[in-house]
């Protein structure tokens, strides 16, 4: 039986493949623009990965100005940065290319260039009263999904919170998902976040709050990111395995907007505001571990990811299957040298000062309870710590 109804949400207009950034010019151009925050990161500036949005602005006579200061994970400066300049320089639409973080600063400037305070005010679900300027998301890795998103995550460096806070009126205006843009990502880089995008398809499937729009985007994005990440990431010029892994990236993102994320981003967003790991490495050594301890709350449903992987399950009970799909995925994470929180510096010394805090935050986030196996703070402590 199905619920409902639900609503489903994504950006208006979405441009997929080849060239699609070159779409920027045209698109701002429809929606009415003339001056735009342009927000990037100095290193695709300098090695020429955005260039193609910029002459395809100059090209329909729309004025880009720049902030490419985001050189780190989003945080409530970068915001405010971004929005100095959007309201000092007069601009009417906000454009971002690049990674989350990129993509997430334009989002929270979005939000603050219609709304009063600070966006610390917003910290949460539900709380923005009012759409900001149309926004053009053209993401340069494949992983965040942002650019498909209700959500943006910023870093609350006063009091080492990230925040979680969503909208429908976050989600940009026009999505432009072009895999030439991805062609320069690192090896490193291609893994943590086409895990993380993993990590969201996975989430979504099993999230209490799953919906059969949200399920058919979640198991596409499994089994395209399943079978052509470790592609991209052995053979970063591939461009055919940049492309599906890219669409599963985008998939995975409008299937977490609409059915939520679990207890891994719960779990892993204190982990980056104390220790400062990227959210997709963090995600990323955090899935398999989770993923174990989650099989018996929805057996069915792991089996299902196991299948969209490739495993073979026939004959297997429920979560005989299941448990094939967490065997695959620890593989797969094994495969693509994702480190372990030991690895990434952070040992039971520096844990155990911080571990009660990251298990209140990671529940007062929200997302456990989205979870199919509920946890208690004593389980995530124990999950952290499994983790090193």
């Amino acid at each position: 039986m199905i619920a409902g109804p639900r609503p489903f949400r994504m950006p208006s207009t979405v441009h997929f493949g080849e060239n699609a950034a070159k779409e920027a010019g045209r698109e701002a151009r429809q929606l009415g623009a003339k001056k735009a925050l342009f927000i990037t990161d100095k290193i695709l500036m300098k090695i020429g990965v955005v260039q193609a949005v910029l002459d395809s602005l100059s090209a329909a006579d729309i004025e880009a100005v720049i902030f490419d200061g985001v050189d780190g994970e989003p945080t409530q400066d970068y915001v405010k940065k971004g929005l100095d300049i959007y309201l000092r320089e007069k601009c009417d639409i906000i454009i971002a290319a690049g990674g989350g973080s990129s993509i997430d600063t334009a989002k929270a400037v979005r939000v603050m260039a219609a709304n009063p305070g600070r966006i610390q005010d917003y910290m949460g679900i539900g709380k923005i009263t009012k759409a900001g300027p149309p926004m053009i998301a053209i993401p340069t890795t494949a992983g965040t999904g942002s650019e498909a998103s209700m959500f943006t995550i910023i870093a609350d460096t006063e009091n080492d919170v990230k925040m979680l806070i969503g909208s429908p009126v976050v989600i940009p205006t026009v999505a432009l998902v072009d895999p030439v843009m991805t062609l320069k990502m690192p090896r490193a880089l291609t893994a943590a976040t086409g895990l993380d995008a993993l990590t969201h398809a996975i989430e979504a499937y099993v999230s209490i709050k799953s919906q059969p729009m949200s399920d058919i985007m979640a198991l596409s994005a499994i089994r395209l990111l399943g079978e052509f990440l470790p592609q991209a990431w052995a053979n970063p010029d591939n461009l055919e395995a940049r492309s599906r892994t890219l669409l599963g990236s985008f998939q995975a993102g409008v299937a977490f907007s609409n059915a939520s994320v679990a207890l891994v981003h719960g779990m892993s967003r204190p982990i980056g505001a104390l220790f400062h790991i990227a959210h997709g490495v963090s995600n990323a050594a955090l899935l398999g571990i989770v993923m174990e301890f989650s099989l018996m709350g929805s057996p069915d449903r792991y089996a299902d990811i196991a299948s969209a992987l490739g495993e073979s399950v026939e004959g297997l009970n429920p979560l005989e299957a299941a448990k094939r799909g967490a065997d695959r995925v620890n593989r797969m994470i094994k495969m693509l040298e994702i480190p372990n929180l030991t690895q990434m510096g952070v040992n039971r010394e520096k844990l155990e000062p911080v571990v009660s805090k990251m298990a209140e935050d990671a529940l007062a986030s929200g997302s456990p309870a989205n979870n199919p196996r509920k946890a208690t703070r004593e389980e995530i402590i124990q999950l952290y710590y499994t983790a090193l």
